[in-house]
């Protein structure tokens, strides 16, 4: 996994100063009904409220 996962979502119980995500694991998901081609078509789904 990526060493450095930044993220700005500070609602998150995965998230740590500097914006780093410190989850075990991340899953994402494309919600777009094509190809995905854009981070805005993407949802973390490893978000969870603090």
């Amino acid at each position: 996994m990526a060493k450095d996962v930044l993220c700005e979502v500070n609602s998150c119980r995965h998230w740590a100063q500097e914006n780093k995500c410190n989850a075990t694991s991340i899953y994402i998901v494309s919600h777009a009904s094509k190809e995905t081609s854009e981070s805005a078509e993407t949802d973390c789904k490893t978000f969870e409220v603090k």
